[in-house]
């Protein structure tokens, strides 16, 4: 219950929050084990679509069908949907909606053109050889969480914050049950995003960073951040656990 009211008020935010309302959508994080470490199927955006060009996990916005059959302010029953599907549609693979391990919700800041509050959901992957469509999708990969981020620091490969933090989430674990007993066991985190900017460059802070209220990266306090900067990205949360 206490879970049900806390996705329904991020739900809420996401509407009546920002320049435009967020479009709701989901996203699924497919895991296998490997001699590298985890191993994640990142696709390519076709250059002429939203997020184009960028390396993205299967995913899309909820459309009416997932919603069939369901409570219709439920919108993380039809998010389980709408991953499922996105997972075949973009990569054929097949995953089963009621095994997915809701961990984050994404919302981009308030100014963002195109705007989409996205609940993240992982699981492991099945043996099903990954197709992509050709259309969306230009290309995938299954790459290592290491592998993913080393080809970003050396800008081979374009990621936005939430797949960045995600991958890094994700390579702190040994394998795949590890990580997704861990994601299951903790409180799905929420991500609503605000652009500050310093010196070196610019930082997305989340809430319970110090400088989140003001947009203010120098604040003094806890840390809850992405530092995007030319040296590279880092993740900063003083409150994980």
């Amino acid at each position: 219950e206490k879970d049900r009211v806390r996705f329904a008020e991020w739900t809420r935010s996401a509407r009546e929050t920002g320049e435009t309302p967020a479009i709701p959508a989901a996203t699924v994080v497919l895991l296998r084990d490997s001699g590298h470490g985890i191993e994640t199927i990142i696709l390519r955006k076709n250059s002429k679509i939203a997020f184009g060009g960028m390396w993205v996990f299967p995913g899309g916005r909820i459309d009416a069908e997932d919603r069939l059959d369901l409570d219709a302010d439920d919108d993380v029953a039809a998010a389980r949907v709408a991953a499922a599907r996105e997972a075949r549609e973009e990569a054929d693979m097949i995953v089963d909606p009621s095994g997915l391990v809701l961990f984050a919700h994404w919302v981009p800041p308030a100014i963002a053109p195109k705007r989409y509050a996205t609940w993240f959901f992982a699981a492991r992957a099945g043996s099903e050889q990954m197709v992509i469509d050709d259309g969306e999708i230009v290309e995938g990969e299954w790459m290592s969480t290491g592998a993913a981020l080393e080809r970003h620091h050396e800008g081979e490969i374009e990621l936005a914050p939430p797949t960045w933090v995600t991958l890094h989430t994700l390579h702190l674990f040994d394998d795949v049950d590890h990580a997704l007993g861990a994601l299951d066991e903790r409180p799905a985190r929420y991500h609503e995003t605000r652009i500050g900017r310093s010196d070196d460059g610019p930082v997305a802070m989340w809430a319970g960073d110090a400088g989140y209220a003001t947009n203010d990266p120098s604040a003094e306090g806890g840390r809850h951040r992405l530092e995007m900067f030319e040296q590279g990205y880092r993740y900063l949360d003083t409150d994980a656990h």
